[in-house]
Formats: C-alpha cells, structure tokens, sequence
C-alpha cells in the first residue's frame, strides 16, 4: 500500500490525493474470507463484449472491493438505525447508491453486473437493482431540436432534472418508481416502456458522468448534483489511447452482429470492409468520445471513493482507494 502525497503526485498517471494506492498484489490481500459465489458460467453471462474478465481478477479485485462495499454498506445502515433512534420516529428503506463511472468502452457496464451479481450473493440476501443512465438521456427528437445528436452522452443530452428527481425520490423511501429504457438498437428512449425500481436495498447507478458537479440547476432551484446521492463510488479508468482501441474493436464485432439488424440505428455501418469499420470508428471516437472524455468525464474522477486501473489488455491494475 502506498499513501499518495504532494510531492510524488506528479509521478503518478493517476494523480488523486488524498488517495491510498494498492499494486494488485496488495489489494488481493484484502479480501480476507469472502467467499467466491460466482462460476465460469456466471462469468461468461455477466462479460461485455471483448471483455476479458477471469475467475482470478474477480477473486484478486472484485472480492476485495466486494468486501469494503460491504463495510460502507453495514455501518450506513448503522447510521439510519441511529438516526432514526434519535428522532424517536419510523422512517422509509432508505436505498444504498453505488454510483460506477467511466468512459464509453471502459468496462463499466460489465462491472456493474459483476458487482450486482456479488453483492446479492452477501450473507444479509440484498435486493440489488441496476440502473443505466442511459434512461434519462432525452430522447432523439428532442436532441435533434436542440441540435445535440453529436453530443449525445454529453452533459447537455441528459434530463438531469428527471434523473436528480429520480434519486431524491429514491432516497426519499418512496415506492414504485419508474425509470424510461433505453435501446440501444434504436439508439432512443422507447417510448411507454419502463424499468420499475422494485424497493432495492441497494441500486448501481452506471454512466458516464454521474460524478459530474458542473452546475446544471436554475437559479430559482437549490441545486444538487447526482453524486450528492451516492453512498459509495467508483471510477474506471484507463489511457485514452486503450480505451479507444477497445471502442474500435467493439465497433468491429457490432459491425458483424447487432449492426446487422434492420430495426438497429447502425444498420448502415453493418457491411463496411474493416478498414472502412476502423476509419469510421476512429473519427466518431476523436469527434465525440474522446472531446467528451477529457472535457466531462476524467475531470470527475477524483470524486470517487474508489478508481480502479485498467491496462491495455482491459486487465485491472492499481487500485486507488480514497482515506476514510
């Protein structure tokens, strides 16, 4: 373990402080006894597309980080218990945010469901839900009005009034919330269909900039960012030059699958050549993601409770866990 200070930060490719910095090694160490519930088969359902995710990784890093969401976990409910000792009154669940962030291609959604997956296998049987932001980007006709369909995945194409609205009355006990789903063949909202929050004890919130604090409130409105709603956080990180080998050769395996339905958005990329496939993805990574990464999403990193280090072959390498 390594505690990051002042005078080395400069050294560092990642560069939080205060943040503890752990080799692999030092990390695996942590799980203590915390069993392994998950098989190859689980595995192979829960992995993203070129995901490389094995039963080791899931035992040296994910068990250990299972593990501390655990601790974060038991002395929250802790806290409510007291709270709630001292009001002398009786108040809703109160749902446990774990907020994932992270760029486009990063691994976050395939982290998610991992972690879904162990968390519901703790010993107290959690309800465990999770949630894509992608549900509160607003849907294409309103980009295309507003002239934001390059920007999709931006701040500005999210309804982060809904999606605020959303965690305060998650946070609230209310019961029966609804959030709007997202295709990603369509490339839209699907209009009527939502996803029903089903009274979680704990929720995964993944996206792109659900750490983000830029202002984004009116001035008539107290303002409240998501990250004000999480209980725990966790940031995926990785060099921009990886991340968008990994965008191009996701794009290439899209290409020859779900590209080659005639209801997808994509369709017209679904018969390039590859090199065509790699041009292509290559200019929407520099024109989009990449502008976006480095202008919205990595500027919030040092927000999280935890980042995790991913190297060029998706593998985890460093874990960086801010003091408590």
């Amino acid at each position: 373990m390594k505690e990051l200070v002042p005078g080395n930060l400069k050294s560092q490719r990642i560069k939080p402080f205060p943040y503890l910095s752990f080799a692999r090694e030092e990390w695996r160490s942590l799980r203590n006894n915390t069993p392994l519930t998950l098989t190859s088969k689980d595995l192979e359902e829960i992995k993203g597309i070129n995901e490389r995710i094995s039963l080791l990784e899931v035992e040296e890093i994910f068990l250990p980080l299972s593990r501390l969401i655990n601790i974060y976990y038991r002395s929250a409910r802790e806290l409510y218990a007291s709270r709630k000792e001292f009001l002398g009154t009786v108040h809703e669940k109160i749902p446990f945010i774990i907020g994932i962030a992270g760029s486009v291609a990063v691994g976050k959604s395939t982290i998610a469901r991992l972690l879904k997956t162990l968390i519901s296998a703790w010993p107290e049987s959690p309800k465990v839900d999770l949630i894509p932001t992608d549900g509160f980007i607003y849907p294409n006709r309103i980009l295309e009005e507003r002239n934001l369909m390059n920007r999709k995945g931006f701040p500005e194409s999210y309804n982060l009034h809904e999606l605020i609205r959303f965690l305060f009355a998650l946070k609230s006990g209310s019961k029966g919330i609804k959030v709007p789903v997202y295709s990603h063949l369509k490339y839209d909202i699907v209009p009527g269909e939502f996803h029903e929050i089903a009274d979680p004890d704990i929720l995964l919130l993944e996206g792109l900039n659900v750490l983000q604090t830029k202002s984004s409130s009116s001035k008539n409105e107290p303002e409240f960012f998501v990250s004000d709603f999480f209980d725990f956080s966790i940031y995926i990180d990785a060099l921009e030059a990886d991340i968008k080998r990994w965008y191009i050769e996701r794009f290439k395996v899209l290409m020859k699958t779900a590209f080659r339905d005639k209801e997808s958005y994509f369709h017209k990329y679904s018969y390039l050549s590859e090199n065509q496939a790699v041009e292509i993805a290559g200019r929407i990574w520099d024109e989009i993601n990449a502008v976006n990464l480095v202008e919205n999403i990595e500027p919030t990193k040092n927000h999280a409770h935890l980042i995790l280090e991913k190297l060029h072959d998706h593998s985890l390498g460093k874990v960086y866990m801010r003091k408590i």
